[in-house]
């Protein structure tokens, strides 16, 4: 579905928006009630992500098909692991069977795993051999997606001895971790955390208990980004935050003050208010902590002619698209001038954005929404739209709602 988004008559508005859990905390709940059956889960994220992670979980099927799905991939691997006794083939899409998991496997090997490749070296289709695993130390780098460290630590509890790991170098996406921690300790299972070292206690059995999750931080990326381009005076209400979040992406209250939106927090809830113009010139941010919202803020900044440079994007490279690769090239088509490298973006400030252009989405749900805010200073076009059912199913709908004019378009 190609889809035409047409640009607001009035700029400045005030709506509210409910936005779906997180797919980040559903996921390593999802997994951590496959383990304990004692947890309840409410607020579950609807994205495809999470669909597939629970199909997974109650299949009986030897062949498990995530689809695009990475965090499923990834956080699957280790559970299959240490089911003793089933068999299992975890599979995903075109695109999922490119995308990296030797590091992973390597680790889970190191604590006596037994999985192989069905294809290519390195990548999916894995087969996995559930077992009983003994071993209570490994080694993985700390510069790696937190989903391998997380992985890991979602079925430590349940390993005999525990586990410690070990993470060499550099640890980025630090807020990741400390989100699979925190769930942890909520549940009662016991963690450190010092220094490079992780250790997660055994543990049997848990009290029964509620687990509510937060909606998503960035789902809300794109209601900064929208904010950013309204009227002063305009509102966009989302629930339902909390002013402590285990999210990384909750840094986005701070960072788009920047652009003259400030966030207020109620009562499960926030309202993000255009409280002035920006006067910034160049935007420099690390977002090594916070890659996922990386697309909406190079997006913002060209629309608001604002130049930045971006760094801390390294694992960009491997998510559903190279994100940086296609951030430049559907940047470039819009009249932006922009650089990457593996791990940064550089943007000047714009002057004029080209209308009706046709972004190419890559099967990336967030080229998709990253994109859309445009539609408050241009037409324009978005390619297989339906893609940001992945982790957004009513996105299409609230914008709307915000009242961005959306039609359906032949290619």
């Amino acid at each position: 579905m190609d889809i035409l988004l047409n640009i607001l008559a009035d700029k400045k508005i005030n709506e509210k928006i409910t936005i779906s859990g997180s797919k980040s905390e559903s996921n390593r709940l999802l997994i951590l009630q496959k383990l304990f059956p004692e947890i309840t889960i409410e607020n579950l994220s609807d994205s495809d992500d999470s669909v597939h992670m629970q199909h997974a979980l109650s299949t009986k099927e030897e062949l498990v098909d995530i689809g695009h799905a990475g965090t499923a991939m990834r956080f699957l691997t280790s559970y299959f692991a240490v089911n003793d006794g089933r068999e299992t083939v975890l599979t995903g899409s075109h695109r999922m069977q490119n995308r990296p998991i030797e590091i992973l496997v390597n680790a889970l090997r190191d604590l006596g795993a037994e999985i192989t490749y069905e294809d290519k070296e390195g990548y999916p289709p894995i087969r996995i051999k559930g077992k009983k695993i003994t071993k209570d130390k490994v080694q993985i780098n700390g510069n790696v997606s937190s989903q391998y460290i997380s992985s890991l630590l979602l079925i430590a509890s349940k390993l005999e001895n525990g586990l410690e790991i070990e993470l060499i170098g550099k640890i980025t996406s630090v807020p990741y971790i400390n989100m699979t921690l925190s769930l942890l300790t909520q549940l009662g299972i016991e963690n450190t955390f010092e220094g490079n070292l992780i250790k997660v206690h055994p543990k049997k059995n848990i009290a029964k208990q509620i687990v509510v999750v937060e909606s998503d931080w960035s789902s809300a990326s794109y209601f900064y980004s929208i904010a950013a381009s309204l009227a002063i005076g305009s509102t966009i209400q989302l629930s339902a935050y909390k002013r402590e979040s285990l999210q990384g992406d909750s840094c986005l209250a701070e960072i788009y003050q920047h652009f003259g939106v400030t966030t207020t927090f109620g009562d499960h809830f926030i309202t993000l208010k255009k409280e002035k113009e920006c006067n910034k010139e160049v935007l420099e941010i690390d977002l090594k902590n916070a890659p996922d919202i990386a697309q909406t803020i190079a997006v913002t900044c060209f629309s608001e002619s604002i130049a930045c440079n971006l760094t801390g994007l390294h694992t960009l490279k491997i998510k559903e698209t190279d994100r940086l690769v296609a951030l430049e090239d559907e940047l470039t088509k819009l009249g932006a001038n922009i650089s990457v490298t593996n791990e940064s973006l550089q943007l000047e400030k714009s002057t004029e954005i080209k209308e009706n252009i046709a972004i190419k989405t890559y099967n990336d749900h967030r080229m998709a929404m990253a994109f859309a805010p445009l539609a408050l200073k241009v037409p324009l076009k978005i390619l297989d739209a339906e893609v940001v059912t992945k982790s957004y199913q009513k996105f299409w709908d609230d914008m709307q709602q915000i009242g961005i004019q959306i039609k359906e378009v032949k290619r």
